[in-house]
Order: structure tokens, then sequence, then C-alpha cells
């Protein structure tokens, strides 16, 4: 990470005095950091998870290929979105002005042709994890030159790109996608998930070919991806490239390691700054290790190669769906036969299924105190990204959307990295009727709402307020909380690293109207702070702030 040398110098508007100057408040001009005047740390970012097809369409002419045309379940089709629509809402300024800094993508491989109807109507790999061919982008997502754009734009603006890795399975197996050749994959038994074997060693569901990471025989390419080279026109310069990987790495041609390099060309070729590894837990833990190596020598080699183009010196993101995993594992999960550390030479972070349990039942304060002094404790050097709503979690926070502040709340404010699952910031609702299973969590962003209801624009308001203030302020997520005063809530965090330091203080559920907030702990008298949820300026007095506003959360940094 590059040092911060000096910090932030924000532009004072020049204050009329009044009488009484603990009541000194004016609007405030303030001028708003660059992405290059902050330290990007993992541990504090705002992550945005987005399925690819359910975002923006910005490319209507990529909307159906292969066929795939036959009327589907619910919200089991392809619906639009696309690279190039997160691209425009990158350029549009939807994510700077929400406070994004990295953005994740489900998988943008090439899905299987076919449909698949296992009793609940038909289904398309809409949602791209049911891989046909990992060294091409699928055309319903766009090209190449799209995701050159995508990363483009967003690392313009500091925001980091999250690409998702599947390594675990193919897809399934229909009139068009025929089975992968046995050395390579296999489909049965279905998992039973009550011990490690069970867990690692079979299909997750029916239908869905296992791929044979254990093994470390050498294999051939499957023939009908050396025929669908031939037919595009490729096969030789795949090979070739393949050649090269396993004789760089020593590595037997063996199944895990062609989608591993399959994998880590988007890092070398477009500059991605990390994967998101689906079921983890289902594929033996040293996968993920070699996965993590190989991921760190693209990393470095397109650094090298495009050394215009590095953001800053940070390894390589890697955050691991060990599903069920939370917080209070520290860094084990138990399979009940056997705990495994994802962590250490695996994974920078993993995604926290406790966290919502977690929310529900703490307030503010146990909330908050919990996760600072995990991740300052059992888990220094690592993180969780937490979550209230994802795409596969069917027991979301508030699956009703009635407590979209509340969310924004816990989510944006607790320690740790923040997911915020496409519409939790525009209350798109998790219930939709007639869909059934994970679909009722997928439909299309709600565009339409943001702009025409003003219920929608004032939670939208909301998140952009704590996301933007979060993205200024690493010590929220990656600092040390302490606890002011209980009533009125008032917290302070605070953060230092290498020559950055960062405090901020931050009330809730505050009266609304006139409050007088203790402050002394951060600041000194006479210093100017700024309240970045009411656009306030005020002067600390006798170690208090005495502030004004309509609203029942400040959010007070130095100005």
């Amino acid at each position: 990470m590059k040092k911060i040398v000096t910090l932030i110098v924000l532009a004072f508007m020049i204050i009329n005095c009044k009488n009484n100057p603990s009541e000194e408040v004016v609007t405030a001009n303030v001028i708003e950091p660059t992405p290059e005047s902050l330290p990007f740390i993992w541990e504090s970012a705002n992550l945005y998870f987005l399925l690819t097809d359910r975002f923006n369409n910005g490319d209507t002419s990529n909307d159906v290929n292969f066929d795939r045309t036959k009327e589907t379940a619910k919200l089991r089709g392809f619906k639009g979105g696309d690279i190039k629509g997160v691209t425009q809402k990158v350029k549009e300024g939807y994510f700077t002005d929400l406070g994004i800094n990295a953005i994740w993508m489900t998988p943008i491989v090439e899905q299987i042709h076919g449909g698949t109807d296992e009793g609940t109507g038909v289904t398309y790999g809409f949602h791209g994890y049911w891989a046909k061919d990992w060294t091409r982008i699928d055309p319903n997502y766009g090209t190449k030159e799209d995701l050159h754009e995508l990363v483009k734009e967003a690392h313009a603006r500091g925001i980091r790109i999250v690409l998702d890795a599947v390594i675990n399975h193919t897809g399934p197996v229909t009139e068009k996608d025929t089975v992968w050749p046995k050395q390579w994959v296999r489909t049965n038994p279905q998992c039973k998930y009550d011990n490690y074997e069970n867990t690692v060693t079979c299909t997750l569901v029916a239908n869905l070919p296992d791929i044979k990471t254990e093994s470390n025989e050498n294999v051939e390419l499957p023939p009908q991806l050396v025929e669908k080279w031939k037919a595009e026109g490729r096969y030789e310069q795949e090979v070739k490239e393949l050649d090269a990987f396993f004789e760089r790495t020593g590595h037997p041609r063996a199944p895990r390691f062609y989608i591993i390099k399959w994998l880590t060309d988007y890092i070398t070729e477009f500059g991605v700054d990390g994967y998101r590894a689906d079921t983890v837990k289902h594929t033996e833990a040293f996968v993920w290790e070699e996965f993590k190596n190989e991921c760190d020598y693209a990393f470095s080699e397109y650094k090298k190669n495009n050394p215009n183009k590095v953001l800053d010196d940070n390894d390589f993101y890697l955050v691991g769906e060990v599903y069920n995993y939370g917080i209070s594992g520290g860094k084990y999960y138990d399979y009940g036969d056997k705990k495994v550390n994802y962590y250490d030479n695996m994974f920078t972070e993993q995604i926290n299924f406790e966290f919502k349990w977690n929310a529900k039942e703490s307030n503010y304060q146990d909330l908050f105190k919990r996760y600072s002094d995990v991740l300052n404790g059992d888990l220094k050097g690592f993180g969780v990204l937490n979550y209230l709503s994802s795409h596969d979690d069917g027991s979301p926070f508030d699956p009703s959307r009635k407590k979209p502040f509340e969310t924004a709340n816990k989510l944006l404010l607790s320690p740790g990295t923040s997911q915020v699952y496409y519409g939790d910031e525009s209350a798109r609702s998790l219930v939709v009727l007639e869909a059934v299973g994970d679909a009722t969590l997928r439909s299309f962003m709600n565009w339409d709402s943001i702009a025409k209801r003003k219920r929608t624009k004032e939670i939208l308001t909301h998140w952009q307020k704590l996301g933007k203030f979060r993205a200024k302020h690493p010590a929220i997520g990656a600092g040390v909380h302490q606890m002011i005063t209980e009533s009125p809530y008032l917290f302070y965090r605070s953060l230092t690293r290498d020559n950055f330091k960062d405090f901020v203080v931050i009330g809730l559920d505050l009266d609304k109207g006139k409050k007088v907030l203790d402050v002394s702990k951060v600041f000194e008298d006479g210093e100017a702070i700024y309240d970045a949820y009411s656009n306030q300026e005020v002067r600390v007095v006798d170690g208090t702030a005495v502030i004004d506003s309509e609203f029942d959360v400040v959010l007070f940094e130095k100005k």
C-alpha cells in the first residue's frame, strides 16, 4: 500500500461567527477528495455485488444467443443485463455517488447453451455459474472489449473489479451440452454434507457434474471443447497457451489446473483486481492455495507489463464463499469431522453468513463492538465480507424491505467489508410472486422505482450518504470501534496504518433538531468539524459539537 504522507486538506469556508460560538453552524462547501488521496484497504471496502444479467441492459443487441428462446420459469431466463450496462452506470457516477469502491459481478464466462428443467420449469444459465467454456465471455454478457472498457472506466474512478471463479463444477448436461469426460468430472454420488468427504468428493446437486479437483492425472482437453475451439478458429492458440502454462508451472495437466489457467488469464489480460471463489468448501483446501499462487503470479505479471495502469501495491483480492461460515468460527470452518483454515495462504476474506443473524439479534453497539474485537483480534490481517441480502440466501435480513434505513446503518457502519447486494440501496423487493427458490432474490434492478418513487429516492439518498462517508474513511471498516455515549448513541472509529490516520465520530438514532454531542475523545476545542449527513460545519467548544439538523444521524469528520 502506498504510504499517505500528507493528510487530506479540505477547503474552509469563511465563517461568520455568531455571538454564541457553540452554536456556530454554516452550510459547508466541501471539496471531495480524489480516489488517489486515500489508501484503498480491502478490509474496509464498500463492495457492490450484482448479477451481470440482472443489473442494467447496456446493449439490447446481445440479449438472445445460442437460441436460448424457450419459455422459462419465473425469473429463470436471461433478462438482458450485460457488461456494457455496468460500465454505463460507472460512467454515470452511480457507483461513485453510492460510495462503492469495488464491484463484484457474477461469472461472465460462456454458459451452457441449453436449458434445464428440474421440475421447476426451464432454467438457463443467466446467473453465470453453469460454465461451458471458461476461455470465452458469454455473448449475452458482452465481449472482451466490453470488459476492457469496464476495468478502464472503473479504475479511473478508484473502483476495483472482482470477478467470480467457479472451479468446482461444469454446467448441467442438457440436450445441447454433453457431459465432460469421466477423467474430468464425476456425476455421482450427490453430496450429503454430513462430513468432509461427503461435502467435497461429490456433486453439489443432481445434474451438476463435479470437477475432479483432487486428481493429479494428466487429462486431454474435452473433445467438445476441442471441436468448439476449432470451429471458432482458436484451437491452436489455446493449446499453445496451455503448453506454455504447464511448462512454466510444472503442474500436471490435471482438470483443476486447466481451469486455474483459464481463470487467471482474466487477470493478466484485463487487470481485474480480485476473485470471489464459488463453492469453496466443496473443493479440497489445497486447490485454493494453488489458485492463490497462480492469481498472485498473474497479478504481478499484469502490473509488471502495465506499470501505467497499476492502482496501488495491494495484493490480489480473494474472497471465499465457504457456505455457512461465520465470524464466530475465527479462521476455521467446521465440517463436523474436520476443521479447515481457509484464510492462511488462501483467502484475504471470507463471506460472513453469520452477519444477518448478528444484525437481527444485536443492537448497534453490541454488533459493532463484537466485530471490532474479532477483526482486531483473531482475524487481524484478514477480513470478512458482511451482507444482509444475497443471490442465494433464502433468509435475508429484510426480504420485504421494511427496514431499509436500519439495513444501511448496520451494513455500512459495521467493521468489516460491506457487500451491498444490487437493490439493497433502492429497496428492491426480494419477494416475487410465482418465483421459486432463489429466483425470488434475482429480479431485475428497479431503476423505474428510483426514477419515479419519492420513498425510493429517500432510501437511496441515505445509502449514498453513508456509503460515501464510508468510502472516504477506511477507519469505519478497518478501524477500532469505541462507544462515546450510550444515550445519545455516539461512537468513534480510529485507524492508524503506515503514515495514514483516520478518525470519525458517528451518531445514530439521535433526536431530530438541536443536539449537543460529546466529541472530546476525538476532536479538540476550536477544531472545525463537518457533518457529512446534514452538510454542516460546526466548531468544537468545551468538548462538544452543537448541531441543529432534521436528521437522526451525524457523520463527523475533521475539516
